[in-house]
C-alpha cells in the first residue's frame, strides 16, 4: 500500500512536471516594433541657477511609445562618466543604458539632477549636455542645460553644545567687509563674534543652507549697507525659481545680546523661519536695532521678533508670516514709522494677529516668565492689517510699565481705539487696498483708506529722514502723506 502511494505521488510530479514544460514551451517571445521611434516629452531640461557643488532639484520628464508594440531604445549620457548631470532610467542611476523597453502604448520616466564644478566665473555660466536615445536605428536628443554660479562659502567648523555647527565670520575686535563679487553660502551658522564688526557692502547676496542663519553674539555689530538700487539679500541657497517665494528654507537672523550698533538698510529678509530675532535676556548694553527701507516676509514662524530691545524702524514691510509678522515681547523701547504690517499668509490657517505687544515671554521649555517694561512702543504713519479679523493684540503682564501709543494709523481690529492715551487719529477696519498682497506688493490702490491719513508731525520728529518712501517716492510733494511704507501713486 505505501509502495502505490508513493508512485502515485511520482506521477502526479511528473504530471505537473510535463504541465509546466508545455506552458512555458508555448510562452510567445515579444514582437518589438522594429520601425517606430518613441516619443520625448520635452526637447530641453533646463535648470535655473545652481550653487556650484551643493546640486540642484530633480527635474522630471518622460518618454513614450505610441506602437501597438513593445520598442527598445538605447539611452546615453553624451558627456558620459564626466558629465555634471546625473541620470535615473526605470530606477537605476548610469550613464549608458542599454536595450529598455517600453510596452506599447506606455511610457518610460527619466530622472536628471545637476551638480556643478567651481571654477573662475564670477559670473553665472552655462552647463550643457544632451541626452541621446537611439531606437531602431533612429537617433533622438534631448538638451540638457544648467546655470552655475560659484560662491564665498561659509562652512561651519566648530560645534557648539554637540549639535549647533558654526564659523565665526568676524572675531573679536575684527572689521570684516563682504563685498560684492560672488553670492555669499552660509553652511551652519555664521557668527560675529563679541567686538567684532561685520559689513555689508550694497547688493551683496547672502543664501543660507537648510537650518543655517546669522548670529550676531554679545557686543558684536552687523551693518548692512544696502542701497535702493542695490538691496542685500537674505534668502534660502534654492536658485530655482520654483523656490523664489517659499517659507521655511533657512532658520533666522539672530541679534543675540548685540552691540548699540546694528544696522539694517534696504534688505530684503525672505523664506525663512524667523527674519530676525532682536534679544536681550542679559543685563541691557544699550542694545539697539537701526531697521530702515527694509522688507520681511515668507516666514514660517514671525518675521520680527524682540525680546526687550530697542528698535528704531522707518519704511519696513512686513508681511506673510505664519504665527505674527511683528512680535515685540518682554518690554523694550521701539519705534516705528510709515511701516506697512501686512499679513495675508495662507499657506495654513494662521490664528494669531499680526502685531504682537507684550511685556512679558514665557520659556516654553521651563515655563518660566520674563517680564520687562516695555517704556515706549510707538507707531505712526503706519498700516496693521491682515486676513484674520483681529490683527493688533497687546497683553500687559501687570508688573511695570507698559507704555504703547498709535498715531495715524490703519488698523485692522475688534478692539476699542477711543483711548486717546492709546490711540490718535487711527483708521479702524478700513481697507487698505493693496495692488496685490497675495505677491508681496503693497502699494497703495486708488480706493485705499490710508491715502492722505498721515502726519507730516510724524515726519518732522523722526531721527531719521522720512521724506522719500522705500520706492524712493517723495511723500511730501502732496501733503498730507500717505501711510504705510509705500506713498500712493496714480
Amino acid at each position: 500500500m505505501h509502495m502505490l502511494k508513493d508512485k502515485s505521488l511520482i506521477v502526479v510530479f511528473f504530471g505537473v512536471m510535463l504541465f509546466a514544460s508545455v506552458l512555458f514551451s508555448c510562452r510567445k517571445e515579444p514582437v518589438f516594433d522594429e520601425e517606430s521611434a518613441i516619443v520625448l516629452s520635452v526637447q530641453e531640461v533646463l535648470f535655473d541657477t545652481v550653487f556650484t557643488t551643493i546640486g540642484s532639484t530633480t527635474r522630471m520628464f518622460y518618454i513614450r511609445n505610441d506602437s501597438d508594440r513593445p520598442v527598445q531604445t538605447d539611452i546615453s549620457l553624451a558627456g558620459g562618466s564626466l558629465s555634471d548631470f546625473k541620470v535615473n532610467v526605470d530606477g537605476m542611476t548610469g550613464v549608458n543604458f542599454s536595450e529598455v523597453e517600453i510596452p506599447a502604448h506606455d511610457s518610460l520616466f527619466i530622472f536628471v539632477k545637476v551638480t556643478v564644478d567651481p571654477n573662475s566665473n564670477l559670473s553665472p555660466f552655462v552647463i550643457r549636455d544632451s541626452l541621446v536615445f537611439t531606437t531602431n536605428g533612429k537617433l533622438q536628443d534631448i538638451n540638457l542645460t544648467a546655470w552655475g554660479q560659484n560662491a564665498h562659502y561659509i562652512v561651519a567648523d566648530h560645534i557648539l553644545g554637540g549639535s549647533m555647527a558654526y564659523s565665526i565670520v568676524s572675531g573679536e575686535g575684527e572689521n570684516i567687509t563682504w563685498s560684492n563679487d560672488l553670492p555669499y553660502l552660509v553652511y551652519g551658522w555664521a557668527v560675529i563674534d563679541s567686538t567684532g564688526i561685520l559689513n555689508i557692502d550694497p547688493g551683496v547676496r547672502i543664501h543660507f543652507y537648510n537650518g543655517s542663519g546669522m548670529w550676531v553674539y554679545k557686543g558684536g555689530s552687523f551693518k548692512v549697507n544696502g542701497t535702493i538700487d542695490e538691496p542685500v539679500t537674505f534668502q534660502g541657497s534654492r536658485l530655482e525659481s520654483a523656490y523664489a517665494e517659499v517659507p521655511g528654507q533657512w532658520d533666522r537672523i539672530w541679534l543675540n545680546e548685540g552691540s548699540v550698533d546694528n544696522v539694517i538698510n534696504y534688505a530684503i529678509i525672505k523664506n525663512g523661519f524667523i527674519g530676525i530675532q532682536a534679544e536681550t535676556m542679559g543685563s541691557s548694553m544699550g542694545n539697539k536695532l537701526v531697521l530702515n527701507n527694509t522688507e520681511i516676509r515668507n516666514m514660517t514662524g514671525i518675521g520680527l521678533l524682540t525680546r526687550f530691545y530697542r528698535i528704531k524702524s522707518n519704511n519696513c514691510i512686513f508681511s506673510n508670516c505664519a504665527v505674527y509678522a511683528v512680535a515685540l515681547t518682554t518690554g523694550g523701547s521701539y519705534d516705528f514709522r510709515h511701516c506697512t504690517i501686512g499679513n495675508y499668509w495662507n499657506i495654513s490657517t494662521r490664528q494669531t494677529p499680526s502685531l504682537l505687544i507684550t511685556d512679558y515671554y514665557e520659556d516654553l521649555y521651563n515655563g518660566t516668565l520674563y517680564t520687562g517694561d516695555l517704556d515706549s512702543a510707538y507707531f505712526g504713519n503706519s498700516i496693521i492689517y491682515g486676513n484674520i479679523e483681529n490683527e493688533l493684540l497687546t497683553d500687559s503682564s501687570g508688573s511695570g510699565t507698559f507704555n504703547y501709543f498709535f498715531e495715524n494709523c490703519l488698523v485692522k481690529s475688534e478692539r476699542d481705539v477711543s483711548n486717546i492715551a492709546r490711540f490718535s487719529n487711527v483708521v479702524v477696519n478700513m481697507d487698505p487696498d493693496f495692488e496685490d498682497s497675495y505677491n508681496h506688493n503693497y502699494r497703495l490702490g486708488s480706493l485705499s483708506a490710508a491715502i492722505d491719513r498721515g502726519s507730516s508731525t510724524v515726519i518732522s520728529t523722526s531721527l531719521f529722514d522720512l521724506t522719500y518712501d522705500i520706492l524712493g517716492n517723495n511723500r511730501l510733494i502732496n501733503p498730507p502723506p500717505d501711510l504705510g511704507a509705500i506713498d500712493y501713486r496714480p
